[in-house]
């Protein structure tokens, strides 16, 4: 229970030491951005369908545990940096690398047709 108690104050405190040691973010990852301009119920079978594929073919391919829950965690804290940034009425300045940047403009851009 320790554990937890650990990593909840950790993410409430932001990354820290704690994802530092399980590798952090280090920046232009390999990324799949996909963009539906209406989400049905079909649409997200697909998406739902294609990341479990996707999740389970790399993990065996590269012999990996695919839900390591670090990384979950890192992701997890990653989307509480995003979030701000994409509901934002204001253009936002983004530091994050290009495979980051990317999306996050034509989310924002097509948000405004909209």
């Amino acid at each position: 229970m320790s554990g937890v108690r650990h990593m909840l104050a950790t993410l409430v405190e932001g990354a820290g030491d704690y994802f530092t040691k399980c590798g952090g973010f280090q920046g232009n990852p390999p990324s799949n951005t996909i963009l539906a301009e209406r989400l049905t119920p079909a649409t997200l079978g697909k998406l739902v369908a294609l990341y479990e594929h996707r999740v389970f073919t790399q993990g065996a391919i590269w012999n990996i545990n695919s839900f390591d829950q670090w990384r979950v965690e890192l992701g997890k804290a990653l989307g509480q940096r995003i979030i701000p940034e994409l509901e934002s009425p204001d253009e936002p300045q983004l530091n994050h690398d290009s495979s980051r940047n990317t999306p996050i403009r034509r989310y924002r851009k097509l948000k405004e047709a909209f």
